[in-house]
């Protein structure tokens, strides 16, 4: 199997994984959602599971984030050359995750459990904010590269 195949496969596997993890994180919250707004006597305990969940989705989220820009950094070492939709690229990704990190430290590291739901809501805008940003990088990769 040429190399080039196998990278690719790792590229786009660690993508994949990378957005699943952002879907997993938003189907728990929506499942917690009525628990974390509601009654103090849940929302201490989910606070805790949600807690829990986000360390370990964050170290999935890592390894897949650091495979994609390894895997995307020798495609286009070896393979593909840094044109500019490659740049292009590279900056959508490196913008993603500093919207990312900037609206969670921002919005979503104050919030306390029981919260509004219009507190709450700070979640949505932050996967609306990183879904968006995976759906741009996709249209670059596929109408523009």
């Amino acid at each position: 199997m040429p190399y080039q195949s196998i990278l690719l496969f790792m590229h786009v596997t660690c993508f994949a994984a990378w957005f699943g993890t952002v879907l997993a994180s938003l189907f728990l919250l929506k499942t917690l959602e009525s628990r974390l707004t509601g009654t103090a006597e849940h929302a201490s305990e989910d606070a805790l599971l949600l807690r829990e969940f986000i360390k370990r989705e964050t170290k999935v989220a890592d390894v897949s984030f650091i495979g994609v820009i390894i895997s995307g950094i020798l495609l286009a070492s070896f393979f593909h050359g840094w044109t500019l939709w490659v740049s292009v690229k590279s900056g959508l990704i490196v913008l993603q995750v500093a919207l990312t990190m900037g609206y969670i430290v921002r919005a979503i590291q104050p919030l306390t459990y029981p919260c509004s739901a219009e507190t709450f809501r700070n979640w949505y805008k932050l996967f609306a904010i990183s879904l968006g940003m995976f759906a741009l990088v996709l249209g670059v990769t596929f109408f523009m590269l």
